[in-house]
C-alpha cells in the first residue's frame, strides 16, 4: 500500500523520486511507470544528476493515480494528454 499524500510541496521545490512518490501517495515503481508511459517527464538539471519533479508534476501524478483509480486505462489518459498539448 503506497504512504498517504502529503501536502503540497512548496514552489519551485524540486525532489527526487523517492520523496515525490511520497509527497503524491504513490509507490517509486508506479511513477517510473508513468514515466516509461510518457504520462510523466521529470525534470532534468545539466547541474546535477537524477531527475527532479516539482509541485506541478506532484499534482500531475497524483491526477493521474486517481483518474486510473476511478476506472480510466491509463491508455485513455495518455491518448487524452496528448490531445491536449
Amino acid at each position: 500500500m503506497p504512504p498517504k499524500a502529503r501536502k503540497r510541496p512548496p514552489k519551485g521545490a524540486l525532489m527526487r523520486i523517492s520523496q515525490a512518490a511520497k509527497t503524491a501517495g504513490v509507490s517509486n515503481q508506479t511513477i517510473e511507470y508513468y514515466i516509461m508511459l510518457g504520462l510523466i517527464e521529470p525534470i532534468r538539471k545539466p547541474d546535477r544528476r537524477g531527475r527532479f519533479f516539482d509541485a506541478n508534476l506532484i499534482t500531475r501524478i497524483r491526477l493521474i493515480h486517481q483518474l486510473n483509480e476511478s476506472g480510466y486505462t491509463l491508455r485513455a489518459i495518455r491518448e487524452t494528454y496528448l490531445r491536449r498539448r
